[in-house]
């Protein structure tokens, strides 16, 4: 029993040590709001990448012809769509949804 408490433990440690190094891997991420970025995606950009990807737009970011190379090209590529589509987002808002992208598909590590 007391074998299994440990290993359930130690198993517990490391999740919790990669969930705190997954949130501050990418130091131009780290005073993101992942989830604010999520929920802005969700309102602003999935119905558009959806009509052209198909299924949940999601396509547009896990292609093997992504145009994203780095997590500077990711915020890039945001700042590009919010001019574009006239969304006026302000800076923390385009490096939201570029921290909530870049941990949901790109995971860029700097």
């Amino acid at each position: 029993m007391l074998k299994l408490i440990f290993i359930c433990s130690s198993l517990l440690s490391l999740l919790c040590v990669n969930a705190v190094a997954e949130s501050v891997a990418n130091p131009l991420f780290a005073k993101a709001d992942v989830a604010a970025g999520k929920a802005l995606h969700a309102t602003n950009c999935v119905s558009c990448h959806a009509s052209s990807y198909g299924g949940d737009g999601s396509g547009i970011y896990t292609r093997d012809y992504a145009k994203v190379k780095t997590s500077k090209g990711l915020v890039a590529q945001v700042r590009n769509c919010n001019t574009m589509i006239g969304l006026k987002w302000f800076e923390d808002e385009e490096l939201n949804v570029a921290a909530y992208l870049n941990h949901t598909y790109y995971k860029f590590e700097k």
